[in-house]
């Protein structure tokens, strides 16, 4: 199994665009998909996991594709915005790092 980078997602997803999409969709109407998608992980979260019942339409819904449509259009607007979503990444996982050293540990709640 090959491994993907943040950044060749990003190559990725661009050569998609700009081989079969024609051209990016604007921020707003990305981030309306977005929001969408993530609709939709919510559905199957909430059937899968939680106490509501899958409608027949949603049987087949599978959370790993409804995950990977988030990425994809999450990508998109990286790229239309011109965000190194690796570099974010990692500057986001230090700022968590300095905050959160020992905050999760300490709370009793977990």
């Amino acid at each position: 199994m090959t491994t993907t980078t943040i950044k060749q997602a990003q190559q990725t997803v661009d050569e998609w665009i700009k081989n079969h999409g024609v051209r990016y969709f604007n921020e707003l109407t990305n981030m309306a998909m977005l929001t969408e998608e993530v609709g939709e992980v919510a559905r199957i979260i909430a059937r899968q996991y939680g106490e509501q019942s899958f409608k027949k339409k949603d049987k087949d819904k599978k959370l790993e594709e409804e995950l990977a449509d988030v990425l994809f259009v999450l990508i998109c607007l990286a790229n239309q915005t011109g965000i190194d979503l690796e570099k974010a990444f990692l500057k986001t996982i230090e700022k968590k790092t300095k905050r959160d050293k020992n905050r999760h540990k300490k709370n009793k709640k977990l």
